[in-house]
């Protein structure tokens, strides 16, 4: 698994400045950035290709509120290993 950092989330994603993907994870339609160091942040790879894989099957933006809220407890899992 990789930390992608902003400009490389915002190559994978299409979103073209930064407001656009916070403002997507304040509604739930993208996970919340991990902090990387104490004053960067990235987000895992893996949510990353995962939300993209969703926009690309054409789901809603309830299901993908609903995959975000299971990769955001992916992570808690993960973590408690």
């Amino acid at each position: 698994m990789s930390i992608l950092r902003m400009p490389a989330v915002k190559a994978e994603t299409g979103h073209r400045s930064h407001a656009s993907i916070y403002n997507a994870i304040k509604v739930g339609l993208f996970p919340k950035p991990v902090p990387i160091g104490q004053r960067s942040v990235g987000w895992p790879d893996t949510e990353v290709y995962a939300i993209n894989a969703a926009r690309i099957a054409g789901k809603t933006d309830a299901e993908i509120r609903e995959l975000v809220v299971d990769l955001h407890a992916k992570r808690i899992e993960w973590v408690a290993r």
